[in-house]
This record gives C-alpha cells, structure tokens and sequence, in this order.
C-alpha cells in the first residue's frame, strides 16, 4: 500500500491501544491448546486481507491468522517495528513494510528471513521486475519481502461539489480540464470563486508528495536522495519544482489545510469540506472509509494532472523472530499471489504489483460503484506496467516528514515559501545525521 505518507491512514484509537497492548505482551502467539497455530500479521492502512484470511484458514485449519493494525498509522507503525526488530521480540510473523522505509530495513536484513532460501526465487515472474528488485539487498543474494501493491495516481473529486460550482462533472470532461498542475491551479481558482463553502483541495503536503514523486520518476529517478544515497534536497530540481508548484497552490488558497490523516481531515471527508485529493489507487479504500455509505455515487476519479507517477507500494516480510516461519513464508506467498493481488485489490483497492493479475479481466475490467462505477482497472491499471519507480533512501521517511513539516508552516501562514524551503533543506539534513 501504500499507504502511505503510503499509507499514514488515521487509526481508531482502540486499534492503535490494541496494538501497542499486544506488542507490549510480547508479539505473536504460538500454538494453542487445541492445536491451532496462530499467525500474527502486522499491517498499516488498508490492505484488504480480510477475506483472504477466511479463504486460507478455510483450507488451513490448523492456522489461525490475527491481523493488527488495521487502519493505522505509518508514522506510528513503523518505529514500533524498528523497535519490536531491534529487541528481538513483539513483531508479527508477517509484517508489512511500506517502500518508502524498505531501503532502511534493507540495512540490517539479518532481521528478515531470506525468501530466496524458501523458493521465493521461482515466484520472481509473479511481480514487476524493479518491484522484485527492490526488496533484494544489494549483493542480490538476500530477499526480504514479496511486494504487494503499487501506487498507481488518479484525481478523486467529488462530482456534487464540481456541479454546485458550474464545473463538468464527466470523468472524461474533467481530465482535460488538468493536463498540467498549473492548469489544476487554475480550475481550482474557478471552483473557489464559485463559494461552495468547500476549498479545492484537501492538503498541500499531499499535493506536493505526488508532484515530487510524479516530477523524480520522470526525471531523475530519485527526489531526496540519489542513488548512492546522497541527500540531495537542495540540489534535486525534481524536488524543488514539486517545492515551486505546491507553493502556487497554497498562494492561490485553494487548500482546505486539513493535516493530512489527521481527525479533521478524516471528519472532512464525511463533511464534504473539500473537492479533491490526489489519489493512488490504495486511497480509493481510505476515501470510502473517510466519507461514509452517504457519499457513495457522489465521488469519481479523473486523470492526475502531468504525466503518470508512482505513491506507495508495500511489501510482506517474515521476521526471524517469528516461531513460525514457515507457515509465515507460505500465508506470506499466498497473500502476494497474483490471485491474492487481485483480491486485495477488489476489497480495498491497491493496486497489483503482479502482471499477471494486471492482464487478468477481473483488474482489467473492474469497476467502483463507490465511486460512480468508474472503470478503477482501466484507470489505475493502464500505466501500471510502465511506472517509474522513485529511489528512496535510507532515511526516506524522517527527511520526507521534515520537508512535508516544512511545507505545512507555509500552508499554515507560519513560513514563507522561501523560509519554508530553507527549513525544509536544513531540517532534512539534520534528520539524515541522525
């Protein structure tokens, strides 16, 4: 998933307590008295694993699977994993490990079984060939996880907001109103003069997170750091015209300033306080979720303005720590299967890192009747193939929220864009030393 950033989707409370509290006991169970194995599977988001796991305990009846986390916090996940990997203890039998963090992971795969030692080698046509290589440590004799999701990108608008402003409500219609951001700018200055009540856009860090991720994978390749991991946030122009774009976004006063995955943003879903937000295919669950059964038929998905990108995308690992590793790795495999893929997909919406899940009609002919029965499989999958992968670091996600921080003290009237950006490259580089 992402998820992600990938995946920081708001938690209810009582699944975060729930998952602090069963890490704190000390992680996943092991056998029952009656038998049963039970596999704990640590996520973040929406993965849509649900009936996945109904389908494998049916034909698995010594295995119980518990999945924690659910709707959770990447912010708040992922240093609870780096703390459960570093003690030795608390991690799931599979966890769920969000692209932006994996080159971080990667650092110490002694922490990970190694698949390739399980016959994951022979699994390698199941996934895109850079979605396979990323979670291979450099030597490429190690591979700590089978991916899940990629984050193809969309624009979801709320099609009764477009109309009470005078806009087309048509998907088609709607995609040439944006072939650039800056003519995205300029729709949303029409929608605001309109006084819906509602602003154009959700947040500017979600915005800009797209644009960087969209402008590296088209240029560069990598935004904060380049590939030998060098911090390149000030040298990166990738990096500093997603910089440029967000701030015209925000001087225009179309951002709604909704902490992105905060409770308000979460309420102004539900509220129907803002008319887009762009949109990986993993968010397509998140939105249902956020605006509730009242706002199905009222949203719909159009083209991303510029050309394509890349959000998100997760991977399944087993920890070493896990007592059942092998029952881990082969959940772990079926799970990630293009079938697994596909059904993930039809539940929550992220979308398939397997080709061949890609080519099957369920994804390719797939519809949302959420979101006014857009053709998601069409929209989300057509590009999927040619995604651009962007490289991501070793502190990928401490430097990318300073710099995201950074651009919310503007959005907020705190910062000047040309202060905001000074303390977004001195912040990022503080946060690399650490």
């Amino acid at each position: 998933m992402g998820v992600t950033p990938r995946r920081r989707v708001v938690a209810a409370a009582a699944a975060l307590a729930a998952l602090t509290a069963v890490a704190a006991c000390g992680g996943a169970e092991e056998t029952s008295a009656d038998g049963k194995i039970t596999l704990t599977v640590d996520v973040f988001g929406q993965f849509g694993y649900d009936e996945l796991y109904k389908q494998y305990m049916d034909s698995h009846p010594n295995v119980k699977i518990v999945e924690r986390g659910t709707g959770g916090n990447l912010d708040e996940y992922s240093p609870k994993l780096t703390q459960w990997l570093a003690s030795g203890k608390g991690a799931g039998d599979i966890v769920a490990i969000e692209e932006g963090l994996l080159v971080e992971y990667k650092a110490n795969p002694k922490n990970f079984v190694n698949l390739l030692d399980h016959g994951a080698a022979d699994l390698k046509g199941n996934f895109m060939e850079w979605k396979w290589n990323q979670a291979l440590t450099a030597d490429g004799k190690q591979l700590i996880g089978l991916g899940t999701d990629v984050g193809g990108m969309a624009m979801c608008y709320r099609k009764d907001l477009f109309a009470k402003a005078g806009l087309p409500t048509d998907r088609a219609e709607v995609s040439k109103l944006w072939p650039t951001w800056q003519e995205y700018i300029k729709v949303g200055e029409r929608f605001k003069a309109a006084n819906t009540g509602a602003a154009f856009l959700d947040a500017a860090t979600n915005t800009f997170n797209t644009i960087v991720l969209q402008t590296a994978g088209n240029s560069t390749g990598y935004h904060y750091y380049d590939t030998s991991d060098k911090l390149v946030v000030d040298s990166n122009p990738a990096v500093r015209q997603a910089w440029d774009i967000t701030m015209d976004v925000i001087d225009s006063g179309l951002s709604g300033k909704y902490g992105a995955w905060s409770e308000e943003w979460v309420a102004a879903f539900k509220q129907a306080k803002f008319a887009t937000i762009a949109c990986p295919a993993w968010l397509t669950g998140v939105i249902e979720q956020n605006a509730g059964p009242a706002a199905k038929g009222k949203w719909d998905i159009a083209s991303v303005p510029g050309n394509g990108g890349n959000w998100g995308g997760s991977f399944l690992a087993v920890p070493r720590q896990s007592k059942h590793q092998a029952e881990a790795i082969e959940l772990a495999k079926f799970l990630t299967n293009p079938q697994g893929q596909i059904g993930a997909f039809k539940a929550k919406g992220p979308l398939p890192s397997s080709p061949q899940a890609l080519d099957d009609p369920a994804i390719k002919d797939a519809t949302n009747p959420y979101f006014s029965d857009a053709p998601v499989g069409q929209i989300f999958g057509a590009g999927a193939k040619s995604l651009k992968p962007v490289y991501m670091g070793p502190r990928n996600q401490a430097v990318r929220t300073e710099v995201e921080n950074a651009v919310r003290t503007v959005e907020l009237g705190q910062r000047t864009p040309d202060k905001g950006w000074q303390d977004a490259t001195a912040n990022a580089k503080k946060a690399a030393d650490k």
